[in-house]
């Protein structure tokens, strides 16, 4: 039954930039029922505060990514380990502050491919028709390369945990599982109450991972004195060694990406500089303490992820804690994913806000085919860890670094070229601009030395093997 009909005061524009935009004395019409979903699926979609968000970042942020840095500060020395670790942190604050900027100034941009429409889009509306699909390809590759990378480490954590001879295959799918079944909430709100669970997991996991590895020095004979740490890169560092260790940096700071979709969701957006300032604080402590303190109790021979350092049982342990934070985390790519993938099949329709019968079967389906090509990536490319770099390298570098420098340049930027402040902004966001290229250039090349590398001395493990993951 069409019910009564609801209209939008003529010349005024729906609030949401996926329902058609009206000129003029147009109006958009809704049946009654129709604005009801309307009027829910923005409450549902419109809860999440600041203190959430931070939650959320950290969601995404701060997984056992964190515990790969030790073995990154084995590489480049202790001093470059915190050098670049503090100062790409800050850089990365930055440049979440000019992302959460666009977002204030141009509020119809829901994720980061709207963002690349409009920044190409200044060249032509076909340039920013390319600059959107590019973008979009990007985003949505990367989350589901981050999915996989979480079902291959929950297949880690299961064997490590078991220590059984089942196939590894096995624990994979019952991780994919695991990571479709947490992605079901759709909105970031309700995802931000796992986030608590997910980062005092971590913690702890940590915690756990430096207490027993300093334990462990101390009793080994010559106690801490004798562990081989280096304030220096480690002899025979190549190129390609150092710029896979500094790429794990990057890889950990990669909150930006997802910033937009999360910001779409903010009841004050404008909030959001005290989410990013704290986030992106909390990553810069974890990752230097932990890095810099396992680093020292280990020395060159720390595993990665670095509670396999931790001893036998101290590590299933750590891996046990460290569960809810594997595919919690891993599952919010998933979500981030299927919104912008589910946002923009139905645009137009309010099955996009799924609160109808209609909006949970497709976004179960979405989620579902997005969870099955994880699975499938993660267990079809033997080199996956390198391909995750590979793919780091080529999109965190943007969504970090030179995508939001070209933001400033072509959508922040006010007043005269030559003033102070401009200046100022113009040569740090030139610096970020660099910093992203080169990653970009010399993170892949490097990359892909290493995957030629493991082909050459046959360290690739096979296809769906059931051997343990890379």
């Amino acid at each position: 039954m069409e019910g009564k009909k609801v209209a939008f005061p003529a010349g005024e524009k729906p609030a949401d930039s996926n329902l058609p935009q009206y000129d003029g004395d147009l109006v958009a019409e809704m049946s009654e029922r129709e604005r009801t979903v309307y009027e829910h699926g923005v409450e549902k979609f419109s809860r999440l505060g600041w203190k959430r968000l931070t939650i959320v970042l950290i969601v995404e942020a701060i997984a056992l990514g964190s515990l790969s840095l030790p073995s990154t500060f084995a590489t480049l020395g202790m001093v470059a380990g915190v050098i670049c670790t503090v100062g790409l942190g800050l850089l990365a604050i930055y440049t979440s502050y000019v992302v959460g900027q666009v977002k204030l100034k141009f509020p119809l941009v829901h994720h980061y491919p709207d963002a690349g429409r409009l920044l190409f889009g200044r060249f032509g509306p076909v340039m920013g028709r390319i600059g959107f699909e590019v973008i979009n390809f990007m985003l949505i590759l990367q989350l589901l390369f981050l999915t996989g990378s979480h079902t291959l480490t929950g297949a880690i954590a299961w064997i490590d945990i078991t220590q059984s001879g089942i196939c590894s295959v096995i624990f994979a799918v019952v991780s994919a599982i695991i990571l479709f079944l947490l992605a079901v909430p759709p909105s970031f709100t309700e995802m931000a109450i796992l986030g608590y669970i997910d980062f005092a997991s971590i913690i702890i996991a940590i915690g756990i991972t430096i207490i027993a590895t300093g334990v462990e020095s101390t009793n080994a004979p010559g106690g801490l004195a004798s562990v081989p740490w280096s304030a220096w890169p480690k002899e025979g560092t190549t190129f390609a060694d150092a710029f896979i260790a500094l790429t794990n940096i990057i890889f950990a700071y990669s909150f930006a990406m997802c910033q937009f979709s999360f910001m779409d969701e903010m009841h004050t957006p404008k909030d959001y500089v005290k989410s990013i300032w704290t986030l992106g604080l909390t990553e810069i402590v974890i990752y230097t303490v932990t890095g810099a303190i396992v680093y020292a109790f280990v020395g060159q021979e720390v595993d990665s992820p670095a509670l396999l350092s931790a001893g036998n049982l101290m590590s299933r342990i750590a891996f046990g804690v460290a569960l809810p934070v594997i595919f919690i985390s891993g599952s919010i790519n998933t979500v981030v994913a299927g919104r912008v993938v589910h946002g923009r099949i139905f645009k137009d329709s309010p099955i996009r806000f799924i609160n109808t019968p209609m909006g949970w079967i497709t976004w179960l389906a979405i989620i579902a085919a997005g969870t099955v090509i994880a699975f499938v990536i993660a267990e079809v490319i033997p080199f996956f860890n390198d391909l995750l770099s590979i793919s780091s390298s080529l999109f965190i570098s943007g969504f970090t670094f030179y995508f939001p420098a070209l933001m400033w340049f072509m959508l922040i930027r006010e007043g005269e070229w030559n003033s102070p402040k401009n200046l100022a902004l113009g040569a740090l966001n030139a610096l970020c601009f660099v910093i992203g290229v080169v990653t970009l250039v010399a993170g892949t090349y490097s990359s892909v030395t290493d995957i030629i590398d493991k082909y050459n001395t046959g360290e690739v493990r096979g296809v769906f093997s059931c051997s343990k993951p890379n």
